[in-house]
C-alpha cells in the first residue's frame, strides 16, 4: 500500500511503522513536562536512535479537563521543533485539529497531518491538499475539549467507526486530497468507553475494507488501563500486546511512546515468526553471544 506524505513515497506492508510520540505541552496525560526546544529536540532524536521512523509532534494535549490552546501558542510550540527535526531528515508528523497550524507545521517541514478531530473542519483537509502533505483521519464523535458522549451513543459502535470514516474519506476526497494520502484511525478511546474500543480493535475488517493504511493509536490509551488496572505511565508493558495485536491486524503504523521497547518486541517476534535473519544486529552473529560466554557454560 502506497502512502504520499508530500515529497516522500512510502510503500507500507511487512511491520508496522514505529511513530513515536514527541509532545510539546507540558500538560500531556502521561509524559507531560516543561522543556526547552532542545531538550525536546534531543528526545526526537532519541526517538529516531530508537527505531522510530516517523515523530507526531503534538501542542496540545488531548486531555479533556485542559482548555485548547490558541493556535499562535501551538504554533510557537511545534513550529521550532519540526524545524530543527525535518531539517535533519526525519519523517514528521503534527498532532494538530487547526488548519493554522498544520499551515504552519507544514511550511516548517511537516509531512503528514494527525487529525484527532474527524476533519471537523474542512479546511484542515484544503491545507492537505495544496501541500501535499499526508492526512490522518481519525473516528470521534466529540470536539476536541469537547464533552465526553453518552456511552449508550452508538447503537452499533463499529458500525459508527466504519461509516465516519468512510464519509471523512469521501469529504477529503472533495476537497482534493488524494486517495494516496489518507491514512485512517479508529480513534482507541475517543468517544469511546473501554468496551466499546476493544469491540472496535477487534473489528478492524471493515475498516480494512475502505483500502487505506490503518494508524492504531494504542499507547498507554485507558482502555488498556481497564484491563490490566494501571496508570498511563505503568502501561508500556500493556502497550507491546496492542503492538503485538496491530502488528497481527496488518496494520501499517502504531503510535507509542515507548519506542525502543515496540522496536525490540517487533524485532524478536518477526526473527521468531521467521520474517527476519537472526543476526542483522551490527556485531553481532548468530555464533556470537551479545555478552560473552553465556551463564549456563562453564569456563572452569
Amino acid at each position: 500500500m502506497i502512502l504520499q506524505a508530500r515529497e516522500r513515497r512510502l510503500e507500507l506492508g511487512g511491520r508496522p511503522l514505529l511513530m513515536g510520540i514527541l509532545n510539546a505541552s507540558p500538560d500531556s496525560f502521561s509524559d507531560g513536562v516543561e522543556a526547552t526546544l532542545a531538550e525536546r529536540a534531543a528526545r526526537g532524536r532519541a526517538l529516531l536512535a530508537a527505531g522510530a521512523d516517523i515523530l507526531d509532534i503534538g501542542g496540545e494535549s488531548a486531555r479533556g479537563d485542559r482548555p485548547a490552546v490558541p493556535a499562535a501558542e501551538e504554533i510557537a510550540r511545534v513550529a521550532g521543533l519540526v524545524g530543527a527535526l525535518a531539517g535533519e531528515g526525519a519523517l514528521i508528523s503534527v498532532d494538530t485539529y487547526k488548519p493554522e497550524v498544520a499551515e504552519a507545521a507544514i511550511a516548517a517541514g511537516a509531512a503528514i497531518v494527525n487529525d484527532v478531530s474527524g476533519l471537523r473542519d474542512p479546511e484542515l483537509a484544503a491545507v492537505c491538499a495544496r501541500t501535499g502533505a499526508a492526512l490522518v483521519l481519525m473516528h470521534t464523535r466529540v470536539a476536541p475539549k469537547g464533552t465526553l458522549l453518552d456511552p449508550g451513543a452508538y447503537d452499533d459502535v463499529v458500525g459508527d467507526v466504519v461509516e465516519f470514516l468512510r464519509a471523512r474519506i469521501r469529504a477529503a476526497l472533495e476537497a482534493g486530497v488524494a486517495p494516496e494520502q489518507l491514512i485512517l484511525d479508529p480513534g482507541p478511546d475517543f468517544a469511546k468507553t473501554p468496551a466499546q474500543t476493544v469491540a472496535v480493535l477487534r473489528r478492524l475488517d471493515g475498516l480494512r475494507a475502505l483500502g487505506r493504511p490503518l494508524l492504531l493509536a494504542v499507547s498507554r490509551k485507558d482502555f488498556l488501563g481497564a484491563i490490566v488496572g494501571r496508570r498511563p505511565g505503568e502501561r508500556d508493558a500493556a502497550t507491546l500486546a496492542a503492538v503485538g495485536f496491530a502488528a497481527d491486524a496488518g496494520a501499517e503504523i502504531v503510535r507509542v511512546h515507548d519506542v525502543a521497547g515496540a522496536a525490540d518486541f517487533l524485532a524478536v517476534r518477526a526473527v521468531l515468526r521467521g520474517e527476519r535473519v537472526l543476526g542483522a544486529v551490527e556485531g553481532l552473529t548468530p555464533e556470537r553471544y551479545p555478552d560473552g560466554v553465556p551463564p549456563h557454560i562453564s569456563l572452569g
